[in-house]
């Protein structure tokens, strides 16, 4: 089961339909993965929440006059076929204008942050 997947398409379906948030299961992968996201300003917010006894994210998604912060979120690793980038192959998304997101020996990080240490690691996916 592709649990970062899963997370991804919750927060595909919730900007597809342009719900105020989504919720998500808790996992430190989602969490950073979330992280992230609000830090490069695609998503509003994220909180820690507990639904019916079990832990969840509430992520609060960013709309910009109408239209999503979020245009495309592609995943990019999958369980069958993993891939990997080393410091130099690792190329901007649209002309910079999205990320991609790694995870590396340091961490779950982005490509900008990952060539700013010159670390290479698992592409997760990318966002635009």
């Amino acid at each position: 089961m592709d649990t970062i997947g899963n997370f991804l398409t919750i927060i595909r379906n919730g900007v597809q339909i342009s719900k105020p948030f989504v919720l998500a299961p808790y996992s430190r992968m989602n969490k950073a993965i979330a992280d992230i996201l609000l830090k490069e300003g695609f998503i509003r917010s994220v909180q820690e929440a507990d639904e019916d006894g079990k832990k969840v994210l509430k992520i609060a998604l960013k709309y910009v006059g109408g239209e999503s912060a979020i245009h495309d979120l592609q995943r990019v690793s999958r369980l069958s076929r993993r891939q990997y980038a080393g410091v130099s192959e690792i190329a901007p998304v649209i002309g910079g204008l999205g990320i991609s997101i790694l995870t590396t020996n340091r961490g779950v990080i982005t490509q900008k942050e990952a060539k700013k240490i010159g670390v290479g690691g698992e592409v997760i996916c990318t966002v635009w």
